[in-house]
């Protein structure tokens, strides 16, 4: 089946201004006779849930956490991509709107991306009014930094702490509403199924995760923000608790599940230590700006780095290797997060790695301290500042732009990042893949709605960063409270959702057959030991490399990995308590599904691009090599349970960029 985005017509700088402001409006007094539910109060859902409740609607808003501000945008560090041109630098709205298409890989829709660029600058002004405290320059103005895959600094920071901050402002919003009685909020509650009504969705099943009741809630429409599925992996940079479940329930309820393969590895991350980890940890890429990327050129350097007989700082410079510098001389060190990502696991490959598992590179601040350094010097008249006064010098500006990131490493690694190099290695970060959706964020259930993460939206095969942010926020406060009036603008005629239906019963009766099974089966296996394993799986064969072999080796062992989980899992407690073991059992159950079809989403796509990098193919120099003409596609998958996903195709149509291989040397 084709799909249809719903693009409207005109010029691509036109598209929005006009669509928005011919679309179909809901009138005030009919805004207070509609209900709509927000699953999810990151960036996306507690913006969308503030904005709705705002303009009038009844807004019924849920998390699994013990407050909003919980959500796992928190944890993000660099920065908010917005193009303001504030650097005088050459930005721009087209620019933003080039490097991000460029960025995912010529895979991702023109119309939104376009969108996306042209409200970016509106998110900055909400947030300073909001009082996010971005970093300023000396005349008081707020200050850029880059990221990978552009050429201009437009991202916008505070210090590394930019997802707290941006969400503290959220939360602000939405705890307004919710004092005005305009939001409903419901802590300590996670979606466990959708509920469609005559083709429409109208409502969740939930379960209170203090008491174990299952609630049914009712609403006209229903908006999906429950972030990435990242934790597929076992061992990613996502929360513990991050999961895919409230979306792969609505993809059993019939959602198209878009380019599931399509995951982000981070190149600068801290390394895995030991076999028994839970979670890796994110050091921004904000810190390529500054740390120059190397490995020793001689093995023996390397292998006595891995051994402890050496340190990065003892390693002379003409024996380092500043590979990123050497392959990518336009972008250096701020290639994006695909591409460097690569180019480390393949200098690791080659036994040029620096932690004792091999698998790490260094980052390295040294050559920045003294750079900084000097011109400290100069601005305070030491002109002749000793070694060690420019170093003092140096390393309080780099404290000054980074330093809550280098204390969190310290204390990490117990390794000093002001005097020897950081290792970083890459790991499983974000996810372009989601729920498919609409030009106005709908996805194929009509009345369900999916924004930020979730969604497959705007990042085609690779995301650059500080856009993660940017597309959070846009999503929820500048796009859906426009487009999900196309939707209610024909519900105002539609009584409150009665969740005594036939519908609602059966929707409930499935959700606690499922958690019945997990109570009763007295299995042998923990469920953490499942996830591992799956885990293992899909970053062995569906990681940073695939090929056609291992990938359809790894979708026999899901499936049998799935039969051994639902026969000799083994889950304690009871139902109707406090349970997180019961909790996790349903998202592991979620994950081996979702693991299968991202499997098959790789397998299908005979090519690479962005994150999906197939071994089959590539160039000479072993960068992605892209098949235009098979794949210019959105690949959105139907759920059939034991049987085959069935593929429907939205096809890319480009427009205003020529489609050419990507280039950043």
């Amino acid at each position: 089946m084709e799909l249809n985005s719903k693009i409207p017509p005109g010029s691509l700088e036109e598209k929005w201004t006009k669509y928005r402001s011919t679309m179909p409006l809901v009138a005030p007094a009919n805004k207070r006779r509609i209900e709509v539910i927000v699953v999810g109060t990151g960036l996306a859902g507690a913006s969308a849930a503030a904005s709705l409740g705002e303009l009038g609607y009844n807004v019924k808003c849920f998390t699994f956490h013990d407050s909003p501000r919980r959500a796992h945008s928190i944890a993000a560090q660099g920065g908010i991509n917005a193009a303001k041109n504030y650097m005088n630098d050459g930005d721009s709205v087209y620019r933003l709107f080039y490097d991000t298409i460029k960025g995912g890989d010529y895979r991702s829709r023109e119309a939104n991306v376009y969108r996306l660029a042209e409200v970016s600058a509106a998110i900055i002004d909400q947030a300073v009014a909001q009082g996010v405290p971005f970093a300023r320059e000396y005349g008081g103005l707020l200050e850029n930094r880059s990221f990978g895959g552009v050429q201009v600094s437009r991202t916008f920071y505070a210090r590394g702490q930019t997802g707290q901050q941006l969400l503290l402002g959220a939360y602000q919003s939405l705890s307004r509403q919710i004092s005005l009685g305009s939001v409903q909020m419901y802590n300590r509650h996670e979606m466990l199924d959708l509920v469609i009504v005559d083709g429409k969705a109208r409502g969740i099943i939930a379960r209170n995760l203090l008491t174990g009741k299952l609630e049914r809630f009712g609403a006209h429409c229903v908006v999906v923000a429950t972030g990435g599925y990242g934790n597929v992996f076992y061992l990613s940079t996502n929360a513990m608790g991050s999961n895919v479940t409230a979306a792969w329930r609505a993809v059993k309820r019939g959602a198209y599940m878009a380019n599931p393969c399509f995951t982000q590895i981070h190149p600068t991350c801290i390394p895995q230590s030991g076999e028994y980890q839970s979670k890796l940890t994110l050091m921004s890429e904000s810190l390529r700006n500054d740390g120059r990327v190397w490995v020793p050129k001689k093995i023996e350097d390397a292998q006595a780095i891995q051994q402890g007989k050496k340190k990065g700082n003892e390693i002379p410079e003409e024996d380092r290797d500043y590979f990123l510098e050497r392959r990518y001389p336009a972008f250096g060190n701020l290639v994006p997060r695909d591409v460097a990502s690569r180019a480390a696991k393949t200098e690791c490959d080659k036994g040029h790695g620096v932690a004792p598992t091999g698998l790490a590179v260094f980052l390295d601040f040294a050559a920045a301290i003294e750079r900084y350094g000097k011109s400290k010097a100069n601005t305070i008249g030491l002109h002749d500042a000793s070694k060690e006064k420019i170093r003092e010098l140096g390393e309080e500006i780099v404290k000054e732009k980074y330093g809550n990131l280098f204390d969190m490493y310290e204390k990490i690694t117990g390794d000093n990042p002001y005097k020897t190099p950081m290792k970083i290695y890459p790991a499983v970060h974000y996810t372009m893949g989601g729920l498919w959706v609409d030009y106005n964020l709908e996805t194929n259930i009509p009345g369900l709605f999916a924004v930020g993460e979730c969604n497959f939206s705007d990042h085609g095969a690779n995301r650059l960063g500080a856009s993660a942010l940017m597309q959070g926020l846009a999503d929820g406060y500048f796009v859906l409270p426009y487009t999900i009036g196309s939707f209610l603008s024909n519900e105002i005629r539609t009584p409150m959702i009665n969740t005594n239906s036939p519908e609602f019963e059966a929707a409930e009766k499935a959700t606690r057959d499922q958690i019945e099974h997990f109570i009763n089966n007295k299995g042998n296996q923990s469920v953490e030991s499942f996830h591992r394993r799956l885990g293992k799986i899909m970053w062995e064969y569906c990681g940073m490399a695939r090929n056609a072999e291992g990938l359809t080796k790894a979708r026999q062992m899901i499936r049998e990995l799935r039969e051994e989980f639902y026969k000799d899992v083994f889950v304690p407690g009871i139902a109707d308590e406090f349970n997180p073991e019961l909790e996790k059992a349903g998202r592991v159950a979620d994950f081996i599904d979702l693991g299968e079809m991202m499997v098959v989403d790789a397998l299908n796509r005979n090519e690479s691009c962005g994150g999906h990098f197939r071994e089959e193919y590539q160039t000479e120099e072993g960068e992605a090599l892209r098949d235009d003409e098979n794949f210019t596609f959105v690949a959105a998958w139907e759920y059939r349970g034991n049987e085959d996903p069935v593929l429907h195709k939205e096809a890319l149509k480009f427009e205003n960029i020529e489609l050419k291989a990507r280039s950043y040397k």
